[in-house]
This record gives C-alpha cells, sequence and structure tokens, in this order.
C-alpha cells in the first residue's frame, strides 16, 4: 500500500488553508501502467492506462465525474504494440465532448521502428475509432512522444517526434544536423477535423532529442508546444513554439542552461497554461548536477522570466508535471535516493510566493518501472496518478489535494 504523509491535514504555504492529501481511488485492476489524466470541456477528468492483455496489451479508459466513475471501457488492444516506460499513450476532449486517444503500435521488426497511432469516440468513450496512422511517411523509424491537444471546438492538434530522417538504428546515432540530408529526430504537429481527416501538417524543428516527452498547452493567444531540443554540439535545452496570428513562430529557447548531453535523458518538459500565464518545468543536469527548473511567462510565452532552480541534488529524477490556476501552479517531481519519492510544490510567479514542498508519497518501486506521474487540477482539488511496482507487479495509485 502506498505510504501516504501521517497527518493528512498539511499546511502548505501557499494556501490560505490546510489542504488535505488523500487516496483517490482508481478503477484498475492489477498489472496497469503508464497512466495519463485529462480534463475535459465539462471539468471532469479522464484517465487511460495500458494493460496486459494475453499475449499483447490493451489501452483502457474511465471517465470521472460528481465523484463517480465510469463504466471502464476498452479503446484498442494488439500484439503489436510498443509498449515503453517513457513513451506512453493519452487522452483529451474536445469542446463538442469528442475525445481523441492515442499510442503507439509497430510498423517493422526493428526495435524503434512504430507509429502514433490516433482512436477517436463521439459518444463519450463508449465505443472508438479504427486506428488512425498519424505519420504517413512510411518509413519503419520511431514516431511518439505525443501531445495532443483541443486546436477549435470540434478539431485535434497533435505534436510528435518524428523519426523519418533518421534512418532507424538507436537512438543519439544519428549523423548530421537537422538540413535535408540529416538523420536528425524532429518535431511535427498535425490538425484533424471533425470526421477524423487530416487538415494540416508542419514540420516544427528540424533536431530535437530523440526520446524526451512532449507537452503543449493552449494560452489567450494561442496553443504552445514545449520539447528539449538538440544542437550541433549536443546542447539540450527546453524550447518552446507558439501559434499566433494564424502561423507558427520560429522556436525559442525557454532558458540557456547549456546542458551538453551526447545522449536522450528520456526526461522532457511540462507546460500548463491559464489565460496568458504560462508556466515551464523541466530536468536538466548542467552543471554535472540534478536539477528541477521553472520559468513563467506572463505574456502566453512570447517571453519568459529569468528561469529559477526549485530543486536540485542528486536524488533529483525529474518527470515533472505542471497543472496551472488563476493563483500559480503546481508542480510535481519524482526522487530516488533510499527510496523512491513524488514531491510536490506550489509555485508563484517568483520564488517569494513559492510554497514548501511536499512529500506526496514514498513508492515501493524503484527505477524506470515507477514511469511518470501525472495529475489535472478542477474545481474540486488537484488529481495526481502514478504507477507503483509492488511484488514485481505494476499498479496504478491516485491521490487528491483537496
Amino acid at each position: 500500500m502506498i505510504r501516504f504523509l501521517a497527518a493528512l491535514l498539511l499546511p502548505l504555504s501557499a494556501l490560505a488553508a490546510p489542504a488535505v492529501i488523500e487516496p483517490w481511488p482508481l478503477p484498475v485492476g492489477t498489472a496497469a501502467a503508464q497512466p495519463s489524466l485529462s480534463r475535459g470541456a465539462d471539468g471532469a477528468l479522464n484517465l487511460s492506462w495500458i494493460e496486459r492483455s494475453g499475449s499483447g496489451h490493451r489501452l483502457r479508459f474511465a471517465h470521472y465525474a460528481q465523484a463517480r466513475w465510469s463504466e471502464t471501457r476498452t479503446i484498442a488492444e494488439g500484439d503489436n504494440w510498443f509498449v515503453n516506460w517513457a513513451d506512453f499513450p493519452s487522452t483529451t476532449q474536445l469542446p463538442d465532448g469528442t475525445l481523441w486517444a492515442h499510442n503507439l503500435v509497430k510498423s517493422a521488426k526493428g526495435t524503434y521502428a512504430y507509429d502514433v497511432v490516433l482512436y477517436r469516440s463521439v459518444n463519450g468513450g463508449k465505443t472508438w475509432s479504427t486506428p488512425i496512422r498519424v505519420n504517413d511517411d512510411g518509413t519503419p523509424t520511431e514516431h511518439g512522444f505525443a501531445s495532443l491537444w483541443p486546436w477549435s471546438k470540434n478539431e485535434l492538434a497533435i505534436a510528435w517526434l518524428d523519426g523519418r530522417n533518421t534512418g532507424g538504428g538507436s537512438h543519439d546515432a544519428h549523423a548530421g544536423h537537422g538540413d535535408a540530408s540529416g538523420r536528425m529526430m524532429t518535431l511535427r504537429a498535425a490538425v484533424y477535423d471533425g470526421k477524423g481527416r487530416k487538415t494540416a501538417e508542419w514540420p516544427m524543428d528540424a533536431s530535437t532529442c530523440d526520446c524526451c516527452q512532449t507537452d503543449a498547452a493552449v494560452t489567450a493567444k494561442g496553443p504552445v508546444i514545449i520539447y528539449r531540443d538538440r544542437d550541433r554540439q549536443e546542447i539540450r535545452d527546453i524550447y518552446v513554439v507558439r501559434h499566433v496570428d494564424g502561423r507558427w513562430q520560429t522556436p525559442k529557447p525557454v532558458a540557456a542552461d547549456q546542458w551538453r548531453m551526447p545522449a536522450c535523458p528520456v526526461n522532457g518538459p511540462a507546460l500548463a497554461a491559464h489565460g496568458a500565464s504560462l508556466w515551464a518545468a523541466w530536468y536538466t543536469g548542467s552543471g554535472n548536477t540534478p536539477k528541477i527548473r521553472l520559468a513563467h511567462s506572463g505574456n502566453s510565452g512570447g517571453a519568459f522570466l529569468p528561469a529559477r532552480t526549485i530543486r536540485t541534488g542528486p536524488a533529483v529524477l525529474g518527470r515533472v508535471d505542471l497543472a496551472a490556476d488563476a493563483g500559480g501552479a503546481w508542480l510535481l517531481w519524482s526522487e530516488e535516493s533510499a527510496e523512491q519519492t513524488l514531491w510536490l510544490k506550489r509555485v508563484g510567479k517568483n520564488a517569494g510566493n513559492d510554497g514548501t514542498p511536499v512529500l506526496l508519497a514514498t513508492l515501493k518501486g524503484h527505477g524506470h518501472g515507477t514511469g511518470f506521474a501525472r495529475m489535472q487540477q478542477t474545481a474540486q482539488g488537484l488529481y495526481v496518478v502514478w504507477t507503483d511496482v509492488i511484488d514485481g507487479k505494476p499498479m496504478l495509485r491516485g491521490a487528491r489535494v483537496k
């Protein structure tokens, strides 16, 4: 059983009243992992996860509204999926109620030959469409680390890392840099209409880190995508690209960490928006010291205030997530020393408005098996889900901060 803090009433300095951290029971059985949370147009929550199914896997889904879970349903299943601790499926819900989900399906025998696949539901997740392959380049290469968000009332947007230029092979074994003859991982984005048809696609960045998660948020001025870049000197700092006035802008760094890393850290950034207020958080090993960094923008990502370090030290794993509201944001991350732990911190626009880090949970699992914890905020509180490993089996756990 996950060990929460002994006292459920915990005074967080960023709050006017004590917060209550309590277990959040999930409608999930054993051998479940890779959870993801999204918030619906009605403020309810959508939970997805992967389970074993015979010789393959199945992607499962449940809706949480008015303190009750819906019936658990299967989005898709198969025995040719690419299932990875760091590259997990997700869902998003459009303003018109349409649900979308994605996962990864093998395209060839190579280890990193797989495609991003979408599924669509117009009846609240009761039934789902046949697979819609996002990348149509036809190469047996890596495509993944996708982020989904509403493009309009009935249109979906998706961003993903695309390996069509890499020629396959192992991560970070690519020569060249981001030109037409290079062999780098790239960032791409696309839009799907209300009938599930692709209506637009753009190349966003010609050279990115191979296997760090992307994230996206919709600001008052339009969507923003965040990802880990990769330059000719193997500097792997965090960048954003904005869609403003009908077009994508030139990608720009969030901060100049100057982290030289000759391999992928498998540790992507997080992004959260509330109106024109935009928050970015990420892991970096610059200066040979693991750390969590945070930056805030008050103009929808047009410019960020100087980044500040939130946590530092050898125990810091990263694996960050963010949730924003009118008063600030919540930051979630993982650490591991003797035990693996999840930490939560209330952050403001400057360090003077930050709360004290709070230990959310201590896990029995270690290493990659626990994956990436995810969270969403509603009017009822902050909801967090994660994977633990108990007696060798992955299991999902949840907590609510009221």
